[in-house]
């Protein structure tokens, strides 16, 4: 009744009263149109932020300190945590896959965010307390000096039923919260168009800020012992984050679910498949646009014609069979699919490659979670007697984003749009920007390389209460967490934009999803990585690169093979991104960076 209600009144309005409506086709949580006045922009999107570093909070209080917490609680040693830290949170974002595709089919956004967050409360919930109970005893194990008891196999399980339903929960959460905060910002209208852009650089801010504060006043807790208090420090965040979320209800905008998109991809591939033989028309403005009156309103916006995958352009061939005469209409979508069905299908088969080169940078990111705390660990960890854990070094990477990010937006971009023709106006393009993260990854590696060479130098060597340390400083650190977090914003921020940008009207949260699987795929090929490294590096007497005592290793070696193959992405990645062609909406033939083709100078 509310809906036919605002009906009524909207359509008592005058034009100029009309135009108040959002032009993207975004709806109330009644589903009328969304009034521009009334629904989202900043309001609704400084709500989002705040859930967002609220639950970053809670999600880095268990993830940062992850593989300490395996190392001194449940007893693995160095490499068997590091990749369990690395299968985790590759978990994670193979969720975000699952949490996409019942946003985008089924749920819509605002529905799947609210589920999955209640997921993430119960995990951290459950987390903290088999910690109290079960995992942390005798009570402040788990420091340097304290070993913990042994576990028994419930007491484990419960633990990692815990954790995963933490990875389930954030997982699913993660890739529509950032299209949600999106969806709050009318991307037809010039202004709301901006800041939809500079959202994301906010969002990425706003979990480097969230996860500020527990790598640094959670990791000290956690690192004397206090885990359990950590955890239910988490779990309080979490929840203070989905009441936030809630409040923010009447005021929110939405798109609604455009279906299950595995079927669409099929009927053009199959209608494609049974048209092999049918010859292609001279021109394409022949083949078939779809239902010109209605649909695509539901479906999204319509997307133009673009060359290549010329295969599955049969897909939109119209012939004889697919016109019925009794209902005057063309029938059968698994014979015949609109260029823009096509177009879907091709936008993200030319996602793909850019997205696989992604991986890569994905397992040099993974590394600050799981071997730069182990590195920092054989470190000199004090300084004037006060004891710094090495998993609050990563508080240097956040502010790295921080600072980088405002470089970007107030100096770097606009200096780079006044040095380029007048029609660009974006500064580096986001494939651009994604370029420079990895050259910048590299960078990285042989920071942490030439650190570690020099840590091995300086190993403590006659002290009998310090086996694997060494009198470098663990400050040395710093340059590698720097330039991580230079990557990050040009990386992950890029990446946010492009997917979701790129991506059809039917599959947002997916293309956020992408930008997560890159992550998730990164943590899975980093543990493949080390376990093979370990393999064959681990010869007669020597222990490999990463042993449980680095001292006896080579960790500095890792880091160059890092670097290197990192390298070697970046050549494919020029490849691909100069190959790639941007999507194109009706009514919009150009690009928003003003590039009508490829969007990467070299």
């Amino acid at each position: 009744m509310a809906c036919l209600n605002i009906d009524k009144r909207v359509s008592g309005l005058d034009d100029m009263e009309k135009q108040t409506c959002t032009l993207d086709g975004t709806v109330d949580r009644h589903g009328c149109p969304a009034i521009r006045g009334r629904t989202g922009t900043w309001f609704a999107g400084i709500l989002i932020l705040v859930n967002q570093g609220l639950a970053t909070l809670a999600f880095f209080g268990v993830g940062v300190n992850l593989v300490l917490f395996l190392t001194r609680v449940i007893g693995q040693d160095n490499a068997a945590a590091a990749n369990s830290v690395s299968k985790w949170t590759g978990t994670v974002y193979i969720f975000s896959l699952l949490g996409a595709f019942l946003s985008d089919s089924y749920l819509g956004r605002y529905k799947t965010c609210a589920l999955f967050q209640a997921i993430f409360v119960l995990g951290l919930v459950s987390l903290s307390l088999s910690s109290y109970i079960f995992l942390v005893k005798p009570t402040g194990c788990g420091d340097e000096q304290t070993p913990c008891a042994s576990h028994s196999t419930f007491q484990l399980a419960l633990f990692y039923l815990s954790i995963y339903l933490v990875a389930l929960g954030n997982g699913g959460y993660q890739p529509n919260i950032a299209t949600f905060g999106a969806d709050q910002f009318d991307g037809e209208d010039p202004v709301e168009g901006q800041s939809k852009v500079a959202f994301f650089s906010y969002f990425y801010l706003a979990l480097n800020l969230g996860s500020l504060f527990s790598n640094t006043f959670l990791s000290y807790f956690e690192d004397d012992g206090l885990w359990a208090l950590g955890f239910w420090a988490s779990a309080g965040s979490a929840t203070l984050a989905l009441g936030l979320f809630l409040v923010g209800t009447p005021r929110y905008r939405h798109f609604t679910p455009k279906g299950n998109p595995l079927s669409r991809f099929c009927q053009v591939a199959i209608a494609a498949a049974r048209k092999w033989k049918a010859e292609m028309p001279p021109d394409h403005e022949e083949l078939y646009e779809g239902d010109e009156e209605g649909g695509s309103k539901d479906k999204g916006r319509k997307i133009l014609y673009t060359d290549g995958f010329k295969f599955l352009d049969r897909a939109a061939i119209i012939t004889s069979k697919d016109y019925s005469l009794q209902t005057k209409a063309f029938v059968d979508p698994w014979r015949l699919c609109p260029v823009t069905q096509v177009e879907e299908v091709k936008c993200i088969l030319r996602l793909l490659p850019i997205w696989l080169c992604t991986i890569l940078y994905s397992v040099v990111f993974t590394q600050m979670a799981s071997l730069f705390v182990e590195q920092g660990a054989a470190m000199k960890t004090t300084i004037s007697g006060f004891h710094i854990p090495p998993a609050t070094m990563s508080s240097f990477d956040i502010l790295s984003v921080a600072f980088f990010i405002f470089l970007y937006r107030r100096v770097l971009g606009p200096l780079v749009a006044r040095l380029r023709k007048p029609t660009s106006r974006a500064g580096l393009t986001e494939l651009e920007r994604m370029g420079t993260g990895l050259v910048i990854a590299v960078l990285a590696m042989f920071a942490a390389g030439t650190v570690e060479h020099f840590r091995l130098k300086r190993e403590l060597k006659n002290c009998a209460n310090c086996e694997g340390s060494s009198s470098l400083s663990i400050f040395w650190q710093v340059p590698q967490y720097v330039l991580i977090g230079a990557s990050e914003v040009f990386m992950y921020v890029g990446q946010l934009e492009f997917f979701n940008g790129q991506a059809p009207d039917g599959l947002k949260s997916f293309g956020s999803a992408l930008c997560m699987t890159s992550i998730s795929l990164g943590n899975y090929v980093s543990s493949l990585l080390v376990t093979i490294v370990m393999k064959i590096s681990a010869k007669d007497e020597m222990p490999g690169w990463i042993p449980g005592n680095l001292n006896r290793g080579h960790l500095d070696r890792f880091y160059f093979l890092l670097a290197a193959l990192t390298t070697a992405d970046f050549v494919i990645y020029i490849g691909c991104a100069r190959w790639y062609k941007y999507v194109k909406f009706e009514g919009n033939t150009v690009d928003k960076n003003g590039s009508s083709e490829n969007d990467l100078r070299v």
